[in-house]
């Protein structure tokens, strides 16, 4: 049977509530960043275990941000993994620093400590930004050595546990964590994310640099005098930028946050299924399968490995079969090395990543996200079967 709607590959969850929240939201006095965004960033901050958060236009805007904090500039080296989205190596780029691409582990399909040290060749970076790919989190076991400052991209793993039964996002080993609020991601603000750090110091550059620069307390102003000091003062004390969220956005996050153990206990389910579905086949092999990382993950993302050359059918083959009967599907991602930007990287035969590209050439991720119905995740898991076994 076709199904009665179309199955993308992500999608958010909006109840009544949310829209009640955001229509008080667009009642009050704020628009743009007000006493909701603070509510949001102290219930966040709790619910991760870190001492600040401080929210942000996106999870690239994060990572921008959390790199310039982090004092990054021409002259360093910052180390992230291959296997990521085009924001992780773009962050540092903007503040000037030279990007090393990291290859993963064939298993957890992140950076480790060795993939790291294989890029560096010897070299010192200035900091390491690990990405916790499709929910699960890198291993952050050896990566304090190598480096001063860690930068933990979490877009994919709200709700996801450290080997060490951490929060993602509580910073137990890095300076800083970065999340992302887009539609398909665990929680959504429209458009938003969060940095997350446990240092005082770093909290109040994050937060004068998503605005402008601007420095409001009198207390730490550097040229103006006493006497000039009124309500209105304030000093651009370094280049920023305006990376504000807004009130009723911040309205929308809180309404969904409530709902994270909701939304993680659904896409455990589903992962659950999909995985038994297709722990038998002889051609698609559900990838991050350990039992211990299913229990860690926050499964963001549900990947497999298909083989395509055994099937006799192309990717986009398989993705055309499968849009015809409904289902969405996407790939997740296309190694950076082999885009023009970072093509320096490669050997032109992806040799210095081999895992990256075995990874590559097999992926699809399949519909995953909390409003999926029991009988659409059956549709879908058969679906794919009849496909590739056709």
């Amino acid at each position: 049977m076709i199904p009665k709607r179309f199955i993308g590959y992500g999608r958010q969850h909006i109840d009544d509530d949310d829209k009640a929240a955001v229509l008080a939201a667009l009642d009050g006095d704020y628009l743009t960043q007000g006493p909701l965004v603070e509510r949001f960033e102290a219930v966040f901050a709790e619910r991760v275990g870190a001492r600040f958060a401080v929210a942000v236009a996106n999870g690239t805007a994060a990572l921008h941000l959390a790199c310039l904090a982090a004092k990054t500039g021409r002259g360093d080296t910052v180390v992230t993994s291959d296997l990521t989205f085009l924001a992780s190596a773009s962050a540092p780029l903007l503040c000037g620093a030279e990007v090393r691409l990291a290859d993963i582990d064939a298993n957890t399909l992140c950076l480790t400590e060795d993939t790291v040290v294989h890029a560096l060749s010897g070299r010192r970076p200035h900091a390491i930004i690990p990405v916790h790919f499709a929910g699960l989190p890198a291993s952050m076991v050896g990566l304090r050595q190598l480096t001063d400052i860690i930068i933990e991209d979490a877009a994919h793993a709200l709700g996801a546990l450290h080997e060490d039964g951490s929060s993602v996002g509580a910073c137990s080993s890095s300076d800083m964590c970065i999340f992302s609020f887009h539609p398909v991601k665990t929680i959504t603000t429209g458009e938003g994310g969060m940095v997350t750090t446990n240092d005082e110091m770093l909290v109040h550059k994050l937060r004068m640099l998503r605005s402008h620069g601007m420095e409001r307390d009198p207390q730490i102003f550097k040229v103006t005098k006493a006497e000039d000091v009124g309500p209105w003062s304030y000093e651009q004390q370094e280049i920023g930028l305006n990376y504000r969220l807004t009130d009723f956005q911040a309205a929308l996050g809180l309404s969904q946050l409530m709902k994270l153990d909701r939304f993680l206990e659904r896409r455990r389910e589903i992962s659950a299924y999909y995985y038994e579905a297709f722990a038998s086949s002889a051609v698609v092999n559900p990838v991050q399968s350990n039992a211990d990382f299913r229990k860690r993950s926050g499964h963001h993302l549900y990947v497999v490995e298909i083989d395509f050359d055994k099937i006799g059918m192309t990717r986009a083959d398989v993705m055309v079969a499968l849009r015809d009967k409904g289902i969405g599907t996407q790939v997740h991602y296309i190694p950076l090395h082999r885009q023009p930007f970072h093509a320096h990287h490669d050997d032109g035969n992806g040799v210095s990543f081999p895992n990256a590209e075995a990874y590559y050439r097999q992926c699809l991720t399949l519909p995953l996200f909390p409003d999926l119905k029991d009988e659409e995740v059956e549709y879908v898991a058969s679906t794919v079967q009849d496909v590739v076994h056709s």
